[in-house]
C-alpha cells in the first residue's frame, strides 16, 4: 500500500516534544481534568456517577445511545442514530469513511491544499484525483466555478474541509449549497471534515449534513471541545455508507472504549460551557496575534474565521522548513512549516495555545525574523 506520510503529523511526531513554546497545535487550549470536573459544578460528580455504573468491557460498539444523542443535538435536522458511528477521533472518521466510499478508478474532487488525508487516502485507494485549488486572491477559498468545470458524470466524491486546516477559512452557506447542487447533479457524495467549528458569524454557518442528503461529515471532541485525550470522534453518513463503515470499524478499532465514550458524552453534554470558555480564548488570542502581525514587516495572514487554526505567510530569504527548524533549535518555538501543507512559505500558527505561551512564542518568532534585517 503506497501511502504518503501526513506532512504535519510527521513534523509534530518528530519535533513537538522538543518545544518550549508550542504554538503549532490547532486545538483550543486543551482542558485539564480539573476543568473538565468543574463543568458540572459538582467537581465531576455526574461524570463519575456515569463512569461508576460501567463495566470495563467493550461497551457500546458503535458509541453509546447517550453519546449518539449528544451528537444528534449538534445538528439542525433529525439524524437517525443508525447513521452515527463513533470513531477514533476525526482521523479515524476520515479513514473509515474514505475506505468505505472509494473504489479504484473513482473520480474524486478534493479541496487542495488542506488536511492531506482528504486527498492522500483516495489517491492511495486508486481514485482518479482532481484538486479543487484554494486561491490566495480569493482569501484562500476555492472558486465554485472551478468545481462546476471539474464535475463529471462518474464523480464519486467531493472532499472538503470546513473550516480549513491550516488556513482557518470557512466556506459560506451559499457555497455549501452550491457544492450540494453540483454534487446532486451527478449523484456524488460530499465528505466534509468539520472538526473546526466556527465561533463567529455562526448564523452564516451550516453543517454539510444539514445541506445535502448524500453528505458524510466527520468530527471529534479534540479541537473545538478541547479534549483530544478522549480520542473520540464520529462520522455521520447515509445508510449504505454507514453500513460499510461498520465493517471497516471492525477491522480498525471495534470500539472507542467505555471510559472514552463516557468522557466524550460528558464533554458534549457540557458543550455550552466549553464553547463559552473557548470563545474567550479564541477572540483574545486572535487579537494578540493580529497586534503582533501588525508590527511585523515579514508576516501576513488571512485572519481565521472564528476557528483555532491559522496560517501566517513569511517574506524571508530561506525556505520555511529551514526557518522553523532554526526557530525550534535556537528559541524553542514550534511552528509547522507551510511546506508540510503544500502552501507558500509560511507556517501554521496555533494561536489558541495558552496566552503566556502565545505571547512569548510570537515575541521569539519576531526576534528570529528580525535577524533577516540585521
Amino acid at each position: 500500500m503506497d501511502i504518503s506520510v501526513i506532512g504535519v503529523e510527521d513534523w509534530l511526531n518528530v519535533h513537538e516534544r522538543d518545544a518550549v513554546y508550542d504554538i503549532a497545535q490547532s486545538t483550543i487550549s486543551s482542558l485539564t481534568m480539573s476543568e473538565i470536573r468543574a463543568l458540572d459544578n459538582a467537581d465531576g460528580t455526574s461524570f463519575y456517577e456515569l463512569l461508576d455504573k460501567q463495566k470495563m468491557n467493550y461497551g457500546w460498539i458503535e458509541g453509546s445511545p447517550e453519546f449518539k444523542a449528544e451528537v444528534q443535538n449538534l445538528y439542525k435536522k433529525e439524524i437517525n442514530p443508525e447513521h452515527i458511528l463513533q470513531t477514533n477521533g476525526c482521523t479515524g472518521a476520515n479513514w473509515n469513511a474514505l475506505m468505505s466510499i472509494i473504489r479504484p478508478g473513482d473520480h474524486v474532487i478534493a479541496e487542495w491544499p488542506t488536511y492531506a488525508p482528504l486527498y492522500e487516502i483516495p489517491r492511495t485507494l486508486g481514485a482518479d484525483i482532481e484538486y479543487w485549488q484554494i486561491k490566495e486572491e480569493l482569501g484562500w477559498n476555492p472558486d465554485i466555478e472551478d468545481l462546476r468545470k471539474m464535475i463529471r458524470p462518474n464523480t464519486r466524491l467531493i472532499c472538503i474541509n470546513n473550516a480549513s486546516n491550516p488556513i482557518g477559512t470557512v466556506l459560506s452557506r451559499e457555497t455549501l449549497h452550491q457544492i450540494a447542487e453540483i454534487a446532486r447533479s451527478v449523484g456524488a457524495y460530499v465528505l466534509c471534515d468539520e472538526v473546526y467549528l466556527p465561533m463567529e458569524y455562526t448564523d452564516e454557518y451550516e453543517s454539510m449534513i444539514d445541506v445535502y442528503e448524500k453528505a458524510i461529515i466527520t468530527n471529534s471532541v479534540s479541537k473545538t471541545y478541547s479534549t483530544p485525550a478522549a480520542r473520540i470522534g464520529w462520522v455521520i453518513a447515509p445508510q449504505e455508507i454507514a453500513d460499510m463503515i461498520r465493517t471497516y470499524r471492525d477491522y480498525t478499532m471495534i470500539c472507542g472504549g467505555v471510559f472514552n465514550d463516557v468522557l466524550a458524552t460528558y464533554v458534549l453534554r457540557h458543550k455550552d460551557k466549553i464553547l463559552a470558555r473557548n470563545k474567550e480564548i479564541l477572540f483574545t488570542n486572535r487579537d494578540i496575534a493580529q497586534a503582533w502581525i501588525d508590527t511585523q514587516q515579514r508576516v501576513k495572514w488571512v485572519a481565521p474565521k472564528g476557528v483555532s487554526t491559522s496560517y501566517i505567510q513569511f517574506d524571508i530569504p530561506i525556505d520555511d522548513e529551514t526557518f522553523c527548524l532554526d526557530l525550534l533549535n535556537t528559541y524553542g518555538v514550534l511552528l509547522v512549516p507551510g511546506s508540510r501543507f503544500e502552501l507558500p512559505c509560511g507556517a501554521r500558527l496555533g494561536y489558541c495555545a495558552s496566552q503566556d505561551t502565545l505571547v512569548k512564542g510570537l515575541e521569539l518568532v519576531g526576534k528570529a525574523l528580525s535577524e533577516f534585517d540585521a
